[in-house]
């Protein structure tokens, strides 16, 4: 009986280091869909590059439009995977009511698709929100 628990927990050891060498890589921002206040807004990427870029324990998001330097933005921090749930701590942001925030997601990896949903909710920056994001893989 011990040998079998022990299997079990070895191969839910192996999947979760699975899922979560899945994840690692530079991923391209393809959809955005935000849900707030009954309104859906998707994100128009056609004069903007969104590239997030997740390592084995940390990731680090960019937004620059695609001509000149207006609306820069980033932000990076650290990451728990735990099968589909992935948690995101902001470390670094220029919104200081965003510091040290865990954003908390579902993700799936499709293909070389990550695909990326849950609620952004921070009542300090007004934020409480429902995000839907896809991401392609760029390497």
């Amino acid at each position: 009986m011990k040998t079998l628990m022990l299997s079990f927990l070895c191969l839910g050891l192996l999947g979760c280091n699975e899922n979560k060498q899945a994840i690692q890589g530079t991923w391209k921002m393809v959809y955005a869909e935000t849900v707030e206040n009954d309104s859906v807004k998707i994100k128009n990427l056609s004069n903007t590059t969104f590239i997030k870029i997740i390592n084995q324990d940390h990731f680090a998001f960019f937004n620059q439009e695609n001509h000149g330097s207006d609306h820069f933005y980033g932000g990076a921090g650290t990451y728990s995977l735990k099968g589909s749930t992935y948690n995101e701590t902001l470390k670094f942001t220029q919104v200081e009511s965003l510091k040290n925030h865990m954003f908390s997601f579902s993700v799936s990896i499709k293909g070389d698709t990550l695909i990326q949903s849950g609620l952004e909710h921070v009542k300090e920056a007004g934020i409480n929100r429902t995000i839907t994001e896809k991401y392609v893989r760029v390497n």
